[in-house]
């Protein structure tokens, strides 16, 4: 019996456009001078899973660029989808290729585009639910984070029955809530019984993999025939031609809103989703005036609260009296909206999409 992990590194990370581009998403762009997010997820795993025990899961393009980024991943561990189908499909895929390594293995999955501190409060807790998951191989885990402030970006946990494991704060899932509004998100918060959905699991891989054939009949047939090949000279042939039919959509639709097995285990950690501008202006230093800065330095008079990356060497950002801004600076885009603003980028890109082709998306 093994534990193994996947770290799911898929997403073309669309909010954070013009950084994050299809052929350089931002689980791969060294925004933080000197590490990637997928490395930075990767060094997290490291106190529980050996390097040949972790694989990543990532589109088909972006294969080389992940091998170059993690060295010590086997690079049969490297799995390339060459059709985005949301995490049930990736988690069925990942599930398959852990599967015929070990079919009594536990499987964790996490994101590259999470900041989680500190790393050994994470270790410590993703330890527990391995060991939770290999004692109670029927259960599904989801590693909920507890809320540090009401936010209406993330959606909840509604928890149940506490159960006595160990020590651990592992609770009965009574429901999955949608991001709610600010009203709700001040109740989940007083009430003390919801916990941000953080899309980590830990399960028994044939578990998670009997739950897709039940709940997502649809996605049998395919990951079945894609299981008879792995390890073939076929391999990446019938990936190509059978991944496209499993069903797009998430595991949380899928399986973990349909489970009566799923559990979900506290992480009292600082987590952070990068997922959105804003939330560079929790991870980026900051200057005197509140000013998220990265990149070649810029000149500033009377500025503050905003987020100015520059991405390209020689160019220079200078600005006056400029408040609550982000500007993002490549070699062929500059973008520059209000933070507050920023919720409304996918129009944007289907702006340039349009007018510009996909040559800068």
């Amino acid at each position: 019996m093994m534990d193994y992990a996947v770290i799911m590194a898929g997403g073309s990370g669309t909010r954070l456009w013009p950084l994050s581009r299809k052929d350089r998403p931002k689980q791969i762009i060294d925004i933080f001078g000197g590490e990637t997010l997928l490395r930075k997820a990767f060094e997290r795993l490291l106190p529980v899973f050996e390097p040949k025990k972790i694989f990543v899961q990532t589109n088909d393009a972006h294969t080389k660029k992940v091998k170059k980024i993690l060295p010590e991943v086997p690079k049969k561990n490297i799995i390339g989808e060459p059709y985005m189908r949301n995490t049930a499909g990736a988690v069925g895929l990942a599930a398959s290729f852990i599967a015929d390594k070990d079919a009594d293995s536990s499987m964790t999955v996490v994101t590259a585009d999470h900041i989680i501190e500190p790393e050994d409060k994470f270790a410590q807790t993703l330890g527990e639910a391995v060991q939770f998951v290999n004692d109670n191989p029927e259960n599904l885990i989801t590693f909920g984070i507890k809320p540090a402030y009401p936010s209406t970006q993330y959606g909840y946990i509604r928890l149940g029955k506490r159960t006595a494991y160990d020590g651990s704060e592992v609770y009965k899932v009574e429901s999955f809530k949608e991001k709610p509004d600010a009203v709700k998100a001040e109740d989940y918060l007083e009430s003390g019984n919801y916990l941000w959905n953080s899309g980590m699991f830990v399960w028994k891989t044939q578990a998670i993999l009997s739950s897709l054939y039940h709940y997502l009949p649809d996605c049998k047939k395919p990951l079945k025939k894609i299981q008879k090949k792995i390890g073939s000279k076929r391999q990446d042939e019938v990936i190509e031609e059978r991944f496209k039919e499993v069903p797009k959509i998430s595991i949380d639709y899928a399986v973990m809103e349909k489970s009566p097995s799923v559990y979900s285990i506290k992480l009292d950690c600082s987590w952070i989703d990068m997922g959105s501008y804003d939330a560079l202006m929790q991870v980026i230093n900051q200057d005197s005036d509140n000013n998220a800065l990265s990149g070649s330095e810029p000149e500033l008079i009377n500025c503050s609260n905003n987020i100015i990356i520059n991405q390209e060497d020689g160019h220079t950002i200078a600005g006056i009296g400029v408040e609550n801004m982000v500007v993002a600076h490549t070699d062929d885009v500059t973008f520059i909206c209000p933070r507050e603003k920023c919720g409304d980028i996918k129009e944007m890109i289907e702006q340039v999409r349009k007018n510009k082709g996909e040559k800068l998306l």
